[in-house]
């Protein structure tokens, strides 16, 4: 049977630290937890759980001090848990089986995270596998019995444990703020932290929001060296934001470089937002018409979704037609997040 630290990173988690390790109690031979500044009983509450607490100042960086706590552990296996995370009983029973059966070459461990959040800013799937057990001393060794090599990859196990993520509030302006510090020191945002910046933007930016990022994607949409992918990112965000601020042109050059090539779902959504607030419903029907159900999504799922028949049941309501306004509402009701991506 393998041994596990649980390691977390904490600050101001009164209202949810002792549901999340009363879940673990059953799983960690060890829990670790790393306080970034609390000011209210957090830390007393861990304290009735663990007594390997340990304060790390906030920099402005979660890798910092997620590295600084798993410098704390003692265990085989490492596992990463933030406050607002629960695993109820039948998944704690399945986690002690992974714990029991788990074949020592595994370096890696992957469970479904559940996203029961309402103020949802990041995500485009209700369950999503991601890594969450990871061995602390990785092995090298020889593979291949000719032309023999190191094996440089790891080994990943994707279990069936499912893990109740039960944020409650936003993160987006903390995210936002993070963003736009890193970027004033100079940092380079790899491909994932890109496609992040802009899916929170789409999901939970407002004005000042876009404007602020502004900068950073038009040199993300200038840069050769991106992907087409993030450039297209960098397209969609800025075409948002440059109609949001009434930069009528800006906003027509970037979607008519998306629309002569492969249209996306938030490049029509936009050019439907620009019509319907410019009071022409019909054309605004059209591109919004598209963005629902001829394009596909780019950024976030919800330029298919909710938020789009919701324009859509808007626009028929201006238009006089009660009938599709009332069934387009009610689509958008009943939308949800695809149970994967």
């Amino acid at each position: 049977m393998i041994t596990i630290s649980v390691c977390m990173i904490v600050k101001n988690e009164e209202a949810q630290l002792a549901a999340c390790l009363d879940s673990l109690k059953p799983i960690a031979d060890e829990i670790i937890v790393v306080d970034t500044g609390s000011s209210d009983s957090t830390k007393e509450i861990a304290a009735r759980y663990t007594d390997k607490i340990y304060d790390f100042p906030w920099i402005d960086d979660f890798a910092a001090a997620r590295n600084f706590a798993f410098s704390k552990a003692g265990m085989e296996y490492i596992y990463t848990a933030d406050a607002d995370e629960v695993i109820d009983e039948d998944n704690i029973r399945l986690f002690r089986r992974v714990k029991e059966l788990l074949p020592p070459e595994t370096e890696i461990v992957q469970m479904y995270y559940l996203n029961l959040m309402e103020e949802n800013t990041a995500y485009n799937s209700k369950r999503e596998l991601r890594p969450k057990l990871f061995k602390r001393l990785r092995t090298f060794e020889w593979i291949n019995p000719v032309h023999e090599t190191v094996r440089l990859d790891p080994v990943i196990y994707n279990s069936d444990i499912e893990i109740m993520h039960l944020a409650k509030g936003s993160h987006a302006k903390r995210d936002f703020a993070t963003f736009q510090k890193a970027l004033r020191k100079g940092m380079r945002l790899d491909k994932t932290l890109h496609s992040m910046y802009a899916k929170e933007l789409f999901i939970a930016g407002g004005k000042d929001d876009l404007a602020e990022a502004v900068p950073f994607f038009e040199q993300s949409l200038a840069d050769t060296s991106r992907s087409d992918d993030e450039r297209r990112e960098a397209r969609c965000v800025l075409a948002r934001a440059y109609r949001i601020s009434g930069d009528t042109a800006g906003f027509f050059r970037l979607c008519l470089r998306d629309v002569i090539a492969v249209p996306c779902s938030e490049m029509c959504a936009e050019i439907g937002h620009f019509f319907y607030d410019s009071g022409n419903f019909a054309e605004a029907l059209c591109w919004l018409n598209d963005a629902a159900f001829e394009t596909e999504a780019v950024i976030t799922v919800l330029s298919q979704g909710a938020d789009t028949l919701a324009m859509l049941a808007d626009c028929y309501e201006k238009a006089g037609d009660s009938e599709n306004a009332a069934k387009y509402r009610s689509m958008a009701e009943a939308w949800e997040l695809p149970e994967t991506v």
